[in-house]
């Protein structure tokens, strides 16, 4: 009896022990299956992400002012959220996808760029039949009956953080064969947003509460018929594979200039690029941009549109200065508007910049370490092509934390740069300019404990 109670005993023990371990890996299985769902939904997530501007978008507003016989006039308003990304020149552009069979009977303040077949129609002929209709700004100067609020910039749409009010942009657009009521209204689908390359990534249409606007006197209120967001945000891995900008360094201490990367950008310019001495820079047409905007770069090792240098100046008592330089490699474009966003733990301290316009960026309250530089008006505020003029620099004088201060290890090189909202490619750390009093007194110490170890080895 006392043998097989022992045996059952043993029995019980391995089969517990194996549903044990069935349970063990089934379990490990399910967290491994979670991690890989969790880590993908963060990936997802994170290509349209920004820690440096974390709630910045572009907003497409639809408000329906107005039916009609046969549909309804609508304001479509887009407002630049981004604290320093823009869009530049050609501009923006917009399209979506009708529900249903939708025309455009009229616009102003914008226009699509085909009409389509609108062989259908005998007498009054629609702006636009197409489908999928591409919607572009009007440029600058055109007839006032065509004009409307915000438009006519040719598509360029300042950041929120360097102009609010010329961060926004709007048209108006007379819709038909559409619903004329908000129960058979359908919403347009598939927004796509260009600004102008790839980049930004458009969420579906939804209905929000209705808008409100004011009277010119401020006196009355009126409210859209219907109102729908879209929102669109920008992932610098749909833009380009490759960065758009780089980072070099130099300082008073040491007299070696750190520069780019090699083929910080890619290299894939390289066969077309041009040399700045060469004699097809005299030709005319040199500098004229193309319609896919490709570029046409000056021969560098790193092959950068853009290069912005950081120089660590001088070191006064309670202050330290440094410049910044921005130069354009580029022959076939210049940059309006365009914005610097440095990342440096004594920006909270930044007593005056000399020639740029600068702004603190504080996109987490309890951390003030990045700011914004962009040009003066009428001033610096133009980047120019490749050459003579192709570059901007100013000084800013930043007071000392004599809690953190220190010229050692590269602590007063910044930490990211961004140019015109693309992140710079920095040199690899390992390179930054050092103190030499700092590498003699690290290699005094370093032979140091080799002697000791010698002085242990023969004597023990």
């Amino acid at each position: 009896m006392g043998g097989r109670k022992c045996a059952s005993s043993m029995q019980c023990t391995l089969l517990k022990g194996r549903v044990n371990q069935r349970f063990c890996s089934l379990l490990e299985e399910l967290k491994l299956a979670f991690s890989a769902i969790l880590l993908l939904q963060m990936f997802s997530h994170a290509t349209a992400y920004d820690p440096l501007d974390p709630t910045g978008n572009i907003t497409i507003k639809w408000d329906i002012v107005s039916w009609t016989a046969d549909g309804y006039v609508a304001v479509v308003t887009m407002n630049n959220f981004q604290m320093y990304r823009h869009i530049i020149s050609p501009g923006w552009t917009l399209a979506w996808s009708w529900a249903k069979k939708e025309v455009i009977w009229s616009m102003v303040g914008a226009q699509t760029t085909e009409q389509g077949d609108c062989s259908k129609f005998k007498a009054n002929l629609p702006h636009c039949c197409k489908k999928t209709p591409i919607v572009v700004d009007l440029l600058p100067g055109v007839p006032y009956n065509q004009q409307f609020n915000n438009c006519c910039r040719g598509g360029v749409l300042a950041s929120w953080g360097q102009d609010p009010s010329a961060s926004v942009a709007s048209f108006q657009l007379s819709v038909g064969l559409a619903g004329t009521s908000n129960k058979t209204v359908k919403l347009p689908t598939n927004f796509t947003l260009l600004g102008p390359g790839p980049g930004y990534t458009c969420g579906p249409a939804k209905v929000v509460p209705s808008t409100i606007f004011l009277t010119p006197d401020r006196r009355r209120k009126t409210q859209a018929l219907m109102t729908w967001n879209v929102t669109c945000t920008y992932s610098p891995f749909l833009a380009s594979k490759n960065p758009s900008c780089c980072v070099s360094f130099s300082s008073f201490y040491n007299d070696t200039i750190i520069p780019c990367p090699s083929c910080a950008c890619g290299c894939q310019n390289k066969d077309n690029c041009i040399m700045s001495n060469s004699k097809l820079l005299h030709k005319g047409g040199i500098n004229t941009p193309r319609k896919d905007n490709a570029p046409l770069l000056q021969c560098t090792h790193h092959m950068c549109p853009i290069r912005v240098h950081w120089h660590v100046k001088l070191n006064y008592k309670d202050y330290w200065r440094a410049k910044i330089a921005i130069t354009n490699f580029n022959y076939r474009m210049n940059y309006t508007e365009w914005t610097l966003v440095v990342q440096h733990p004594n920006l909270r301290n930044v007593t005056q910049v000399f020639s740029f316009d600068y702004k603190p960026l504080i996109p987490y309250q309890s951390v003030n370490d990045t700011g914004m530089f962009y040009g003066m008006k009428f001033y610096n505020d133009l980047l120019m092509e490749a050459g003579p003029f192709g570059n901007v620099q100013s000084e800013l004088l930043l007071l000392k934390d004599q809690n953190t201060f220190t010229l050692k290890q590269g602590w007063a090189f910044p930490r990211r740069v961004y140019f015109n909202g693309d992140e710079c490619k920095l040199p690899p750390p390992h390179t930054y300019p050092y103190l030499p009093n700092y590498a003699f007194a690290t290699t005094i110490e370093y032979s140091t404990i080799a002697a000791a170890l010698l002085l242990v080895i023969f004597f023990v």
